[in-house]
This record gives structure tokens, sequence and C-alpha cells, in this order.
């Protein structure tokens, strides 16, 4: 069997790999970006399936438009106006299955083979599988504890004139967790505001902050090439897929739209009504602060256990939000290397490799505490203390 060159160039998700072998009951795992199963509403949700049914009959069950359910598609708008005071219509918005399909559909209509992708270093797993289909050039940009360092976007994008987009998560960043300062928002605006390239800022957990205020996108409302990625996974349920991207750019849109046609007709219907009828009949705002109380705890647990079980030559970052915590281990200290010990001990976690696009056997790792309790967060985080300070006394060793 002959296969495309695209589809042997894509690196199969390193996180599902690991999640197929963490799933016994007895593994500890800190691996996956799972939402909490305690969070999701679903009284409020079969209320809402029940409702919506009753509410539209077979309209429920029938092919629709592809942008997407048009109440709902309001209720974005109206939301980031709200929120953010940001002028969208429901025509600059596209619903899409979950955020990982508009990562494909931006990459499917902006990039040639070979032509270049600003990448976060570390950056999103997902969105580096999504566009390796597109076989683009990858070009690296260090995230800094503030956001991406700008002098090095700048002279990245005065150095490469293949560059298309640049991919960002600002908020509370997968993997490390950080989230970009104003200052560096504004820096990063006076930088792409100079150059033909599309800024995609994909913001799945911005809702999920208890520390700290609220921040403007860096492109949204300013730049005309800005797009804006969301989703309902992480504040709602992630089992029904639901994301949408955002852009005033209408020839971007018409294209994007087009693909979209020709990927799946359309999102799921089904999920897209009956998530417009939860989001409408309750207290959303209430909701989310549930989660957030819930997360700020397991992070501080995480946080405070890390503080007693490792090392002070490891360092981590603090997260205001979120889901994720970014671990640095000693130089030359080999985070797979680390993973394969404390797979014996029961415990998982994500080394740093797949994050990059051109590194490998890194000593940095990714560490999820929203899906585990604070008493087992403090087990794991005991067996990976263990194991790191045993590491240490190796090297003194040798």
């Amino acid at each position: 069997m002959k296969y495309s060159d695209k589809i042997l160039n894509t690196p199969s998700s390193f996180i599902r790999n690991i999640l197929k072998v963490t799933d016994a009951p007895d593994v500890i795992s800190f691996a996956g970006g799972l939402p909490n199963p305690i969070s999701f509403p679903i009284e409020e949700m079969q209320n809402s399936i029940n409702h919506a049914i009753e509410e539209n009959g077979a309209k429920l069950f029938q092919y629709s438009t592809t942008e997407g359910y048009l109440p709902l598609r309001q209720y974005i708008a109206d939301k980031y106006k709200k929120d953010f005071g940001l002028d969208f219509e429901p025509q600059d918005i596209l619903i899409t299955t979950g955020s990982q399909q508009a990562l494909q559909l931006i990459s499917q209509v902006l990039l040639n083979k070979g032509e270049g992708i600003v990448m976060e270093e570390p950056g999103y797993l997902g969105a580096i599988q999504a566009f390796s289909l597109a076989e683009p050039q990858f070009y690296s940009v260090t995230l800094e504890e503030d956001g991406l360092d700008a002098e090095q976007l700048e002279q990245t994008l005065a150095a490469n004139d293949d560059i298309k987009f640049i991919y960002t998560v600002p908020n509370f960043h997968n993997p490390t967790g950080i989230t970009y300062s104003r200052e560096k928002r504004e820096a990063i605006f006076e930088v792409v505001k100079k150059y033909d390239v599309v800024l995609i800022e994909d913001d799945p957990y911005g809702e999920l902050r208890w520390n700290g205020e609220k921040l403007p996108y860096i492109g949204a409302g300013r730049l005309d090439n800005s797009v804006l990625l969301g989703s309902f996974s992480k504040i709602v349920t992630p089992g029904m897929r639901l994301g949408y991207l955002v852009t005033k750019n209408k020839e971007l849109m018409h294209h994007i739209n087009t693909v979209k046609q020709a990927t799946d007709l359309h999102t799921n219907i089904f999920s897209q009504m009956i998530i417009y009828d939860y989001l409408v009949n309750n207290d959303l705002e209430s909701h989310v602060r549930k989660i957030i109380n819930l997360y700020e705890t397991q992070a501080n647990a995480m946080l405070n256990a890390m503080a007693k079980y490792f090392p002070s030559s490891v360092t981590y970052t603090k997260p205001d939000g979120g889901m994720f915590i970014w671990v640095t281990l000693e130089e030359g200290t080999s985070a797979l290397d680390f993973f394969e010990k404390a797979m014996k001990e029961k415990v998982a976690f994500v080394p740093g490799d797949p994050f990059y696009t051109d590194k490998t056997n890194v000593n940095t790792l990714r560490l999820n505490y929203t899906n585990s309790s604070p008493e087992m967060i403090e087990e794991g985080i005991k067996r990976l203390g263990k194991i790191l300070y045993s590491l240490a006394v190796e090297k003194q060793i040798v």
C-alpha cells in the first residue's frame, strides 16, 4: 500500500496514544487535557435535549447550513460584545466540529506545501498535528513567561516572506499554562500589523480564570486578518465537539466555508441546538464559576505538592487559570526517560517532545490537574518527586 507523503509526515497524537496505556484504574494520570466529568451539567443537558426536541422537532435531525445554527452564532456574537466590546455579527462566525477542525480548515485554505507557520515553542500538539497535514514549514518562536518573544517574532517575519499565519494560545496556554501579559500582547500587535499574515488566537481556556484580570485579545477588532477560535468543550461538554471560528475578514471566511462544505457539509446540528438551549436556559456564569473553583483547588493541590516533594532544581509555571502546569527538569535530564520511570510507578504525564516541531529528548513536561482529586494529585506528585530525587542522586554518582 502506498500512502500520501502528508499522512506519513503527520505525527499521531502522542497524548491519545498515552491515554490508551494510562486508562488502567491503578494509574494516576496527569497526561490528558480532560475536563473533570463532575463539572458536566448532565441534568441540565438532559432537560435541554428534551426541550430542544419539543421545540424543533424534525429540524433537530435534518441537514443544516454550513455556517451553523443562527441563534447559536448570534449568542456567541453577543457574548463577545458583552465580554470584550467586540463588534461581531453572526456572519463572522462559523460553527466547527471542535476547535481542532477549525485548525485544519485554516491550514487547508491558507497553506501550500512548504509555506510557513509561526508556532509558539513549545506549542499546542493538536495544532502541530492538524497543520502537519498541509506539509508546512514550521518557524518556532520562543514562548517566554509572558508570551511570544516579540523581537524574535519580528526577525522571523522579516526574514521569511512565505509565512502565512501565526498560531497562538494567549490565555492559559497549552502546554505551559502561561498567559500573555497586556504589555506583550501590545508588543506582538505592533509587530504583526506590519506584515501580511493571519493571526490566530486560540482561546479554549480563557473563561477558566481564577486570578488576575481578563485581558483583551491581540488582534481581534484591530487586525484585518484576525481569527479567533473558541470552544464549548471546557465550559459545557467536550463530547459534543462544538467549537467556533470568528473573523471579520469576509474573503477568508468565504474560503473557510467552502472547505467546511467539502469536509463535512456542516457541524452536528443536534449538538448545536442542544447547546444553545442549555446556554439560554441556564446560568452559564454560575456554572463556569463552579468549574473555576474546582480547578483552582486542584491546581493549588498540585503546586503545593510540587513545592513539598520536588527538588528545588525543578522549576514549573504557576498558572492563573486553565488546565496545565509546565515543568522544567535539570539540564541534561530526559523527560522521556523520566516518563518511563514514572510509568513503572503508575503515574503518567506528557513528556515535552511532542510540543516542539524541531527538538527531541527535551527536559520539559506537561502536567494536567483537572481530572484528578486533590488526594490523587498529592500521591502522584509524591511518586514523581521520589523519582526526581533518585535521578539527582544518580547524576551525583556519575
